[in-house]
């Protein structure tokens, strides 16, 4: 009887699990979520730059016999235009710029004051173009940091610009300004005697301040010495940066997004100021127009020069603005003829303002 009941148990147990497998086959299935990815809006259109403007950087770059890059940024409606101008190029005296920035920044933050007393002594003297070593040498000299940077922009002042940077903080916090503001592809090295040293061949040391104890020093050295330094120097320029990074920095300082107004005003009025270079980009000026900007000139070899530059914001009369950037990497080609290229794209930028806003020329 065990047997049998155990018999019934199991055949009734196989039944009942067949019913369950044939209603649960007649049931609907549950329906599964659907997983959608996160809706993400699209990025906006970059502002394109004019034709007309962009075909004529395009032509000057090219018909330029040297290694040039060329940036041209609208401050107002964002667009830029470029010839070779993501690569880097040696900025020589144009790095003067954002030891600038940092002083005001610092400034900015209250850490220092552009009225701050800074006494210079020979230790400070550094190499080439330092109009201030005439007062160090006839027995030290006190300033503020106001002149410093005012020497050093206005004038490209070597010594007074290297003497603002070590003030606020040294090479270290011009590059961490460079990082912090994320100005992108901009190189800063240790100051004027490192790099101009390093270019040369050499090592710096301080008897170079003097006279004309460095060119001494570098004419020198075998010229298969100095033509590596040269070359390595040109490929891969320690100071270097791009055109548009510096176009790009130009524009926020000139929209007021680097510094305060104050500071901001400042700048701008002391690069308004500048004496270097009166035919590069100022050359191409018409009557109403303003050029905020600041210069950079290499070492030469031979027929050759390394960095040979011009940036700066442009100023229409009617209050529009554009950050301009030409850095010559390398060239042989004569001063006047640099100095029209730096003409010509001035030129350009004022003929494609005037075009555009009366009508002349579509700017799309």
């Amino acid at each position: 009887m065990t047997s049998l009941w155990r018999r019934l148990g199991l055949g009734l147990s196989m039944v009942g699990m067949a019913q369950v497998s044939a209603s649960a086959a007649t049931q609907a299935p549950i329906p599964q979520p659907t997983l959608r990815s996160p809706a993400v809006a699209p990025r906006p259109a970059l502002p394109v730059a004019p034709v007309y403007l962009r075909a004529r950087v395009t032509e000057l770059g090219r018909n330029f016999n040297g290694r040039v890059g060329i940036a041209v940024k609208s401050v107002d409606e964002g667009w830029t235009a470029g010839w070779k101008s993501d690569e880097l190029y040696p900025q020589q005296s144009v790095s003067k710029l954002w030891v600038a920035i940092t002083a005001l920044d610092a400034v900015d933050r209250g850490r220092v004051r552009m009225d701050d007393k800074v006494s210079l002594s020979r230790g400070d003297l550094t190499v080439f173009h330092q109009p201030i070593a005439a007062k160090i040498l006839g027995g030290g000299h006190t300033t503020t940091l106001s002149a410093l940077m005012w020497e050093a922009i206005t004038k490209s002042d070597n010594t007074a610009n290297d003497k603002l940077m070590r003030s606020v903080g040294g090479a270290e916090a011009v590059r961490s300004m460079i990082a912090a503001k994320r100005l992108g592809a901009i190189r800063f090295y240790n100051g004027e005697r490192a790099l101009q040293s390093r270019i040369a061949g050499l090592v710096w040391a301080p008897s170079y301040s003097i006279g004309r104890a460095f060119y001494q020093a570098r004419d020198a050295l075998p010229k298969s010495v100095r033509k590596a330094a040269f070359d390595r120097y040109v490929e891969d320029p320690y100071d270097g940066a791009a055109p548009t990074a510096i176009v790009n920095a130009l524009s926020r300082l000139k929209r007021g997004e680097l510094l305060s107004p104050e500071s901001t005003r400042r700048l701008l009025t002391v690069m308004g100021n500048t004496k270097t270079g009166a035919n590069r980009l100022k050359g191409g000026l018409k009557p109403g127009w303003t050029l905020c900007h600041k210069t950079g000139t290499g070492q030469v070899l031979g027929p050759h020069q390394a960095g040979y530059n011009d940036i700066g914001v442009l100023t229409a009369p009617d209050g529009r603005s554009y950050a301009v950037a030409v850095m010559i990497k390398k060239t042989a080609v004569p001063l006047p003829t640099r100095m029209t290229l730096m003409n010509n794209v001035v030129r350009l930028v004022i003929a494609q303002h005037e075009m555009t806003n009366s009508g002349a020329l579509a700017s799309r």
